[in-house]
Order: C-alpha cells, then structure tokens, then sequence
C-alpha cells in the first residue's frame, strides 16, 4: 500500500500496538503524528520513524481532556496542513473480579477507551469534513464479542467502541470519512505480557494457529483500512 503524502495521527503512541500501528504507517510512506502522556518516549521514538525518510512529529496530550486534544490537533495541524487518517490507539485494561471493582477503576477505564475515542474522532472528523474526506480507525478487541472472565470493564468499554465505530461510519460516510475497528484477540503486547501463564494458556489453546498474534499483523490490519 502507498500512503505518500498522507499524514496520520495515533494515539497511545509511546508503546505497546501503539507504536506498531505508527510505524507502519510510516513505512508505507505517512508523515505521523504521535500522541500519548509520556513526552520522553515520544520524542525517541519519533527519532525511529524519522530513519524512514518520513516526518514525524511527537505530540504530548491527555487524550480524556477536550481543551489537551484541541491543542493537540492544532499542533498537528500547523505542522503538516492536515490529517488524513486518525488511529485512536489509546487504552488501558483491568482484571479486577466485580466483589473487587470499584466505581472510580471503571470510570477511569470508560474515560480513557471510550471518552477519548469520542473526543478524538470528534476534532479530526470535524477537520477532515472540511479537507473533503479521511480515515478514522479505531483498536477494539475481541473480549468485545465474548466478554472475559474478570475485569468487566474493559469488554463493555470496547463494545462501547464498536459501537461507536458503526455509528460515526454512518453518521461521516457522506462526508467521506471512513471509521472501521480492528479487534485483535491476544497480541504479544507489554500488556499481555504482564498476564500470568494460567490466563494466557487456556486463550492460546483456543487459537488454530497455537500462538499469540505478533503486533505486525494487527498493524497490517491498520495500514490496509487506512489506504
């Protein structure tokens, strides 16, 4: 795919999927903008994507805060003259069983993998209505579909996001925009790596191929709904 002379923006950018989805991206030729909290990661891995030949630009934000997003956007925007494809990336998970939730660790979930993905596509859809069309692409997750047995958060957080995704896809087509999801299964993440053997084993036996995605083929996902 030949994305050259687009310029796309992921969030959650400074690890994980994250930066997988920003990279290739940049190998298929975007100028990338990427967002997350952690400015010190950010701007090293901005001196990665740069060995591409592309240019890249790392922005620190709050992706729950509207006026940080703003700000965010407009940076994005004075630097490349628009944005193309939107990656809304960011997400945080949680196993706690339901006796040991509490109110403020599902807030706290629902905020980052559902209000931001509201926030983000709001800004971008509005600025690429006026560019004449875009990309907005989402990170879900299976669980959506199935559920998982703790943390009943982060499912009802990504089914909150698919169903986001459908109705922004209506709502913007006429303006050109196109919004899809990839929901990956168990991905060889930081996230899943810090999940204990007796979670992980009975998931990957589920799995034909007996193993845990790579990031590449999420990432390949990604690349080929932007184009």
């Amino acid at each position: 795919f030949d994305l050259t002379g687009k310029v796309a923006v992921v969030t959650g950018a400074s690890s994980g999927l994250g930066q997988q989805f920003a990279r290739a991206l940049s190998e298929q030729g975007c100028d990338v903008a990427i967002l997350a909290r952690r400015k010190e990661r950010l701007e090293e891995f901005s001196k990665e994507l740069k060995q591409n030949g592309q240019d890249c630009l790392p922005v620190s934000c709050d992706v729950t805060d509207e006026e940080s997003i703003k700000n965010a956007i407009k940076a994005v925007v004075d630097h490349f003259g628009k944005i193309d494809i939107l990656v809304n990336n960011a997400g945080i998970s949680q196993r706690d069983k339901i006796f040991d939730y509490n109110i403020e660790d599902f807030e706290m979930i629902m905020n980052l993998n559902v209000n931001a993905v509201f926030i983000c596509s709001k800004e971008a859809a509005s600025l690429m209505k006026n560019q004449g069309g875009g990309v907005i692409l989402n990170t879900s997750s299976m669980v959506s579909l199935y559920g998982q047995p703790a943390g009943a958060g982060y499912p009802t957080s990504k089914f909150a996001v698919n169903g986001m995704t459908k109705s922004l896809a209506r709502e913007l087509g006429k303006d050109h925009i196109r919004v899809n999801a990839v929901a990956p299964g168990v991905i060889k993440t930081d996230m899943v790596a810090a999940l204990p053997d007796e979670v992980i084993q009975p998931i990957i036996n589920t799995i034909p191929l007996r193993r845990v995605g790579e990031p590449e083929d999420v990432a390949n996902a990604f690349v080929f709904l932007a184009s």
